[in-house]
């Protein structure tokens, strides 16, 4: 299922207080990115937020769940991606709240993922 135009046209609005918002289709859903950091994905018609420990406890007192989809009669969990409150998008200043939240914990992410350099052997003087 594609994502909604109409559901990234109020993610575009509500969110724009964060910076440049983009979205990038990936499957049957989209990223949700700001200045180039995931921090969101629209899966299902469904905005899941990035949660790491700095901000988990604010979706288990909503009664929030990670995302999860069913394979092989399997059902996997997402633990990196959270459902977003049906009523943040009732409320604008606090879903930017909870996106910055969610932007915070992407930036974290990215920075443990960076790779470290390389070191390189010294290279032998080529014979002529």
């Amino acid at each position: 299922m594609a994502v909604s135009e109409s559901l990234i046209a109020l993610l575009q609005e509500q969110l724009e207080p964060l910076g440049r918002i983009t979205f990038r289709r990936m499957f049957s859903g989209a990223g949700v990115y700001c200045d180039g950091v995931i921090f969101g994905l629209i899966l299902r018609d469904t905005l899941n937020f990035k949660v790491d420990d700095g901000n988990r406890a604010a979706y288990e007192a909503e009664g929030s769940e990670p995302f999860s989809y069913q394979t092989k009669g399997k059902t996997r969990q997402v633990s990196a991606y959270w459902r977003v409150p049906e009523r943040l998008f009732d409320e604008p200043d606090e879903m930017v709240e909870w996106a910055r939240a969610a932007l915070s914990a992407g930036r974290r992410a990215a920075a443990d993922k960076r790779p470290t350099k390389r070191r390189h052997s010294p290279r032998k003087p080529r014979q002529t």
